[in-house]
């Protein structure tokens, strides 16, 4: 009768643990191909805003407006891209990278992922503030641009506020939180979790205003982080099912 009740309890477990480990290869697969996108929201704003379109180098309100009523459609495309969706797929990505490396790093993880969510939060804020904002001054610039220019002197600071325009403090702490997670856990190989480290620092450089230039790097250093993360989140995690295996164990 014992052998019988603890040869139901191990089988309970096996089922147990593949049934939680399906659910956690699916997260992890989300947050991969979550990753990936991230780093394709990168590559489509950089050629669209260096070579297409050139507001950030339109000095002043007035031609700031003008830029936007020049190209509202597609302004209001790209901002919906790389902030709300980016935002999206972010929250999407810190969920699932506190799946994998919660096991070792709990409070670490709570830590980087409030720190992620928080960002994305106030990326999708700051996408759908600029593109409401763009319409309004973009309707009304034919009629008054004077006035257009002075509503946008206003809109924009808050669209810019909150997308952390003055320093990458959010994304490079963010980054920074995980890969020592990733570093401490094991989920990642550990040349990815050190790449990781130089990648968060960076960013968090990016703060102190001489070096305010160092966000540019970032960006594009990030580009090879969320590729490397998304293909990296792709495979199996050995590691998670043994963690799985340990915590359903029949007594």
């Amino acid at each position: 009768m014992n052998t019988g009740n603890r040869r139901s309890a191990s089988q309970i477990g096996r089922e147990t643990v593949k049934t939680i480990g399906r659910s956690i290869t699916g997260q992890q697969k989300a947050g991969g191909l979550a990753a990936l996108c991230l780093a394709v929201a990168y590559l489509l704003a950089m050629p669209f805003f260096l070579l297409l379109v050139d507001y950030h180098s339109a000095v002043g309100p007035a031609a700031k407006v003008a830029s936007l009523a020049s190209n509202h459609g597609a302004m209001q495309v790209m901002y919906l891209i790389t902030y709300v969706v980016f935002g999206i797929a972010l929250a999407v990505l810190a969920l699932a990278l506190y799946e994998r490396l919660k096991p070792a790093a709990p409070a670490l993880m709570q830590t980087a992922t409030a720190v992620g969510l928080i960002w994305a939060v106030l990326l999708v804020a700051s996408g759908l503030v600029f593109n409401a904002g763009m319409g309004a001054v973009v309707t009304l610039f034919p009629s008054n641009p004077a006035q257009a220019a002075s509503m946008w002197q206003a809109i924009e600071p808050v669209s810019d506020g909150l997308s952390c325009v003055d320093g990458e403090i959010l994304g490079g702490l963010w980054v920074l939180l995980v890969s020592i997670a990733g570093l401490r856990v094991g989920g990642f190989s550990r040349a990815f979790g050190w790449f990781g480290v130089v990648v968060g620092a960076i960013g968090l450089a990016s703060v102190i205003p001489p070096l305010a230039e160092v966000g540019i790097l970032f960006g594009l250093v990030q580009i090879v982080w969320f590729v490397w993360l998304g293909f990296s989140m792709l495979r199996p995690n050995r590691g998670a099912e043994r963690v799985l295996v340990a915590g359903v164990q029949p007594a």
